[in-house]
């Protein structure tokens, strides 16, 4: 390999990661912020927690029905473009959610005592659904880029440190937030937890359009694959646009629609993604209110599970599975689900006059659920290859979004009405069952991209002998 494009190649590969990491780490700004406000909320406006969580699940429903369109959208438009203009989008949402109150005057806002009108908690609802669809213009972009820029035999290392964005975002986050509302102000503060965020994420937006660049040959680089020395030798060649089109639809319905194991992937995305959010959501609202915690040290907790937690599990199962697992990520998924299930039930079991050990075992509850939550994304982009990647995640995450209708809502009324030991119960036993689904994989191949060049040359032959047919005729 000639050693100029190999540095070239490189440098943009590591700015394009770190650059994504930066934009998504700010996506989580302005979108988990409003997991550490709720308490504030509850306290100041008096939103009850059904109602909090009813607003956790139809942004979670709207962000994953968002991740499925966009998944399509990202694999055939600009992504740097998608990617600004949601974290642009959701900055303005949440400096709306900020102002609201401010509007009392002219909407009754607020009644005689200072709490939320139904006309408010409307309006904030409102605005976190149209938050949940500029938060899906995130991750797609994202994936789509990385199996673009990304050799194959490194993908699950090199993504599972991007993937850390999502740990030190929350963490970061939780800090601010949880700075923000301490004394002398408290709870009082509750806007500047929408303000401050928004505006980095003005700031990221920026640096998002200008420092990406879609593809590798826009800076006239080979793709990643072509120079992996572990696949076999490719020619480069600039596609036509109609047989990237023509292959585009037919693999989108056999490495996606048609593929086994990206479906048992992404419902078991359904399931580890309801222990994540039981976590994230309501971690500082059941530490405070189950375990007796302040809110500065629950939102500490939940910063330290991020930060701590999320970061340390994510990079290790993404080296450990590139070193030790030839690359089969949905192993380190079940090893993974498996260990935060358990750390998961110890926290529940561990008696409230133990809260120092209750508290690492949540963190370790973390730390092993970011283990799939990395890598079953890093799979999905394996088995369905880069051509078709973002839509593969789509279906993923069109499915993990769908579990806030559980770990938002449905949680947020049991929570309400019977406590917070039944939420625990249920929380563990979708762990179980996603890791019946994620062992059925155990000895499924590593990636996809044998069968996508089988289907291509394929889809070359049916192609080219259309063209010809239409010369003829």
């Amino acid at each position: 390999m000639d050693q100029d494009v190999k540095k070239k190649y490189n440098y943009w590969q590591w700015r394009t990661l770190i650059i994504l990491m930066i934009g998504y780490m700010l996506f989580y700004f302005v979108r988990k912020n409003f997991s550490i406000v709720m308490p504030a909320l509850e306290s100041e406006l008096g939103i009850s927690k059904a109602k909090l969580g009813l607003f956790l699940m139809l942004n979670g429903v709207i962000y994953g029905f968002s991740r499925f369109v966009n998944g399509f959208l990202a694999d055939r438009t600009s992504r740097k473009l998608m990617m600004s203009a949601g974290l642009l989008l959701s900055a303005l949402v949440n400096i709306l959610i900020g102002l609201s109150p401010e509007m009392n005057g002219v909407f009754h806002f607020l009644d005689a005592e200072g709490k939320a009108t139904m006309g408010l908690v409307t309006v904030i609802g409102s605005l976190w659904l149209i938050n949940g669809y500029a938060q899906g213009m995130g991750y797609p972009p994202c994936g789509s880029l990385m199996a673009h820029w990304i050799k194959p035999s490194e993908l699950a290392f090199k993504q599972s440190i991007w993937n850390s964005s999502h740990s030190i975002g929350a963490g970061l986050v939780a800090i601010i937030c949880g700075t923000l509302i301490l004394k002398p102000f408290g709870y009082q503060a509750w806007q500047w937890c929408f303000f401050a965020p928004a505006i980095l994420a003005i700031a990221g937006a920026v640096l998002l359009f200008f420092g990406l660049k879609d593809t590798p040959a826009s800076v006239g680089l080979p793709d990643p694959e072509t120079m992996d020395e572990n696949a076999p030798a490719r020619t480069v060649e600039e596609e036509d646009p109609g047989f990237t089109k023509f292959a585009y639809e037919r693999l989108v319905k056999k490495m996606v629609f048609g593929n086994k194991i990206v479906w048992i992937l992404a419902i078991a995305n359904f399931f580890v993604y309801v222990i994540r959010f039981t976590i994230l959501d309501w971690g500082a609202t059941f530490l405070t209110q189950d375990r007796g915690l302040g809110i500065s040290t629950a939102s500490s907790v939940v910063a330290a599970s991020e930060l701590i937690g999320g970061i340390g599990g994510t990079l290790l199962a993404g080296w450990a599975t590139d070193k030790f697992l030839g690359s089969r990520s949905q192993r380190t998924c079940f090893l993974g689900l498996a260990g935060a299930t358990l750390c998961f039930l110890a926290f529940w079991l561990i008696p409230k006059s133990m809260n120092g050990l209750a508290v690492a075992s949540l963190i370790m509850a973390s730390f092993f659920i970011y283990m799939p939550q990395a890598l079953i994304g890093i799979s999905l982009s394996n088995q369905a290859t880069k051509r078709v990647a973002a839509s593969a995640n789509g279906i993923a995450g069109i499915l993990g979004y769908a579990s806030t209708t559980v770990s938002g809502y449905a949680f947020g009324v049991i929570a309400d009405a019977k406590g917070w030991n039944p939420v625990f119960e249920i929380a563990i036993l979708m762990g179980l069952v996603g890791m019946v689904l994620l062992a059925m994989l155990w000895n499924k191949p590593a990636n996809g991209y044998a069968k996508a060049d089988r289907l291509i040359e394929e889809y070359r032959r049916e192609y080219d002998n259309g063209k010809a047919e239409e010369v003829r005729s």
